[in-house]
């Protein structure tokens, strides 16, 4: 089965097409991806992973065409960001 695994990080965009046997999981097309080997920064213990921007298990079976996501942890906590903005004033839409 064909399956996509991506990895975004300011400046990368790394998205690796691969062939696998039918019933493997996430873990294993992360692996066999190349992609934890390329960017040292990938730690499965702390990143998050997903199909299709759905957060699932690593131990999750992929299916034909799935798109492995792995995401990175975020720098600041998007509510917070918002309540800051709306303190000072300012709109999502960043508006003068």
């Amino acid at each position: 089965m064909q399956v996509e695994v991506c990895y975004l990080a300011p400046g990368i965009q790394d998205c690796r097409t691969l062939q696998l046997p039918s019933g493997s999981t996430l873990e294993e097309a992360v692996h066999a991806s190349g992609l934890l080997a390329q960017h040292g920064a990938i730690d499965l213990k702390q990143h998050k992973v997903g199909i299709w921007n759905k957060v699932v298990s690593l131990q999750t079976v992929l299916r034909e065409h799935d798109r492995v996501e792995i995401y990175r942890p975020l720098t600041a906590d998007p509510k917070l960001v918002r309540r800051q903005r709306v303190a000072a004033g300012r709109t999502m839409g960043g508006g003068a």
